[in-house]
């Protein structure tokens, strides 16, 4: 029998892997300064040291690279997750439950349920997304967790820095380790992991808390799937692990049900596990050259508006005083027919207006590369054609479509699932049995999202239930029997589910059956009725004609006797 092999790694050599992935990653913490340096200041930390009352953007000529990362940044979160809408729904993964109305009302409750804990003020759920995104659409990716808080009775999100934190992909191109680094005072080391079960802090730690709380500490935080670790995995996929580096101290090690990483990924290459961002990838040559074109403009119009002066040697007898009321002394032997003492350096203009222009180029190339000119939906003038709306509405979903699809996938996807994991796993939507059977399991459920692009979509399937409405009607114009064709009823349930109509607003189809009985049978009885009524009617009037006829008769038998 061949011998297993050991493929777990102990919490030593888990740390001695995560040096060497930091280290492997040097060169790229070059690349994300200069990115953040020219569209995103404030996170221009990667390879410095920043303190208190530094100038973010002391080296920037313009800030319109800035404002245009700014402006995707912000077009991300309003696109994916508008708060002033719902923007995302439950429904069953199997598709064969979508017509189950009790179960789609069970969904839409929790995903009323799951919006108010995502947006409950103790989550910290826009701040971390709100960075995330600037991660995002700057670098390509952000690195964000969602756990339950210390408390244990509240969700916790977090964004943390890229600079701080490695991944590993397996075989199958998903995240299977993710080490981070992390400084904690020692208070904050002390409050975690000391006292509660399963965790313990180093003797020399409890030491120098006492002496000063907030000396900042070495640590690495490992998430690392199962079977990457060599201990005991107890039937989870997932094991966390706090080390103390600096004591060489393994402070907390649990397994865990969930990777609690959210690492959304916007394009990535074969060969690495680290993705960019198209935008500024795009956009940082044009950046560079709009920030030294901008400088050149800048020292052109200060030298027309105030140029250089020309002075005679041995002629000015004082500093030149070049400010309104300024006097300037010159010898009162010179002789001015030989040339002013003093003269302006002009120069030539000409070429502004040329600069101008390149630089009004750079600028939109770079609104480009940011896919500013993709975001707005099209609007609906007045006299435009259904089959015109249309068409532009499919140009709006080609031209966004790639832009938000990876988006919703990895970023709004894996936010959404680990919420709903956790909220699940700790009782949130309330007992099982209160649960209907079909979805008693978190991967019974996926999640679907509503943004302008999907508004879009949906918009196009209502707009092709109008256009089959007019098709119709010119049909039966010439054959009434085309009327059969189309499933009215199917039509109108997917259009109106279309548009997010909530379920609590239709009902079933069993009901709608059960109605169409009911009315059937009372039609059959109401004509059954009428017949009735108009059988008595005849009944009485025949007997009333046959009476009549009788009364006629016995007359006229008696005046022929007579």
């Amino acid at each position: 029998m061949a011998e297993s092999r050991k493929t777990g790694m102990s919490v030593k050599e888990l740390r001695q892997f995560a040096d060497t992935l930091f280290g492997k990653r040097t060169p790229l913490l070059s690349f994300w300064q200069e990115v953040a340096e020219n569209f995103y200041p404030m996170r221009a930390d990667f390879t410095v040291k920043r303190s208190l009352g530094n100038d973010f953007a002391g080296n920037l000529m313009t800030s319109y690279p800035i404002l245009c990362q700014r402006d995707l940044q912000e077009q991300i979160g309003t696109m994916l997750r508008n708060r002033n809408k719902p923007w995302f729904k439950m429904a069953p993964k199997d598709p064969r439950d979508e017509e189950d109305h009790d179960l789609k009302e069970w969904l839409e409750w929790a995903t009323g349920v799951q919006r108010r804990v995502m947006y409950a003020p103790a989550t910290l759920f826009t701040k971390a997304t709100s960075q995330g995104d600037a991660d995002y659409s700057c670098f390509g990716q952000a690195v964000l967790t969602v756990r339950m808080n210390r408390e244990h009775d509240d969700l916790l999100f977090r964004c943390w820095h890229l600079r701080d934190v490695v991944w590993i992909e397996d075989e199958a191109g998903k995240i299977c380790a993710v080490f981070r680094r992390w400084k904690p005072d020692l208070r904050t080391m002390c409050r975690l992991f000391d006292g509660r079960p399963g965790t313990s802090v180093h003797r020399q730690v409890l030491q120098d808390v006492k002496k000063d709380p907030s000396v900042e500490c070495d640590c690495y935080h490992f998430m690392v799937a199962a079977d990457l670790y060599d201990g005991d995995a107890k039937g989870m996929p997932w094991r966390s692990i706090y080390y103390d580096a600096a004591h060489e101290h393994e402070m907390e090690s649990v397994a865990q049900k969930r990777r609690e990483y959210i690492i959304p990924r916007w394009l990535t290459v074969s060969g690495s596990q680290y993705a960019h961002s198209p935008a500024t990838v795009a956009a940082l040559p044009e950046a560079r050259l709009l920030q030294s074109m901008t400088y050149t403009l800048l020292e052109a119009g200060e030298k027309i508006v105030n140029p250089p002066l020309i002075a005679t040697e041995q002629v000015v007898r004082s500093d030149m005083a070049l400010y309104s009321g300024g006097v300037t002394w010159i010898d009162k032997e010179y002789d001015q027919r030989t040339g002013d003492a003093l003269s302006p350096l002009l120069t030539d203009a000409r070429g502004m207006p040329l600069s101008k222009d390149m630089q009004m180029d750079s600028r939109s190339l770079i609104a480009k590369c940011f896919y500013l000119n993709r975001l707005d939906m099209p609007e609906r003038a007045s006299g435009m054609s259904e089959y015109e709306v249309s068409q532009r509405i499919q140009q709006y979903i080609r031209a966004a479509l790639p832009l938000f699809e990876p988006m919703e996938a990895e970023y709004n996807g894996s936010l959404c699932e680990e919420t709903f994991g956790l909220t699940f796993d700790n009782g949130g939507f309330g007992s099982l049995m209160d649960m209907p059977a079909k979805i008693r399991s978190a991967s019974a459920v996926e999640f679907r999202f509503s943004s302008p692009l999907h508004d879009a979509v949906e918009m196009e399937r209502g707009q092709k239930f109008l256009e089959a409405k007019q098709l119709l009607a010119e049909a039966v114009a010439l054959d009434k029997s085309a009327y059969a064709i189309l499933d009215a009823k199917a039509a109108l349930r997917d259009a109106l589910s279309s548009i997010g109509v909530p379920a609590k607003w239709t009902r079933s189809e069993a009901e709608v059956i059960e109605m169409e009985r009911n009315q059937a049978a009372q039609q059959q009885t109401a004509e059954l009725l009428a017949n009735l009524a108009q059988g008595a009617g005849v009944a009485k009037d025949l007997a009333f004609a046959q009476a009549a006829g009788k009364q006629g008769g016995g007359g006229g038998g008696a005046a022929v006797a007579a």
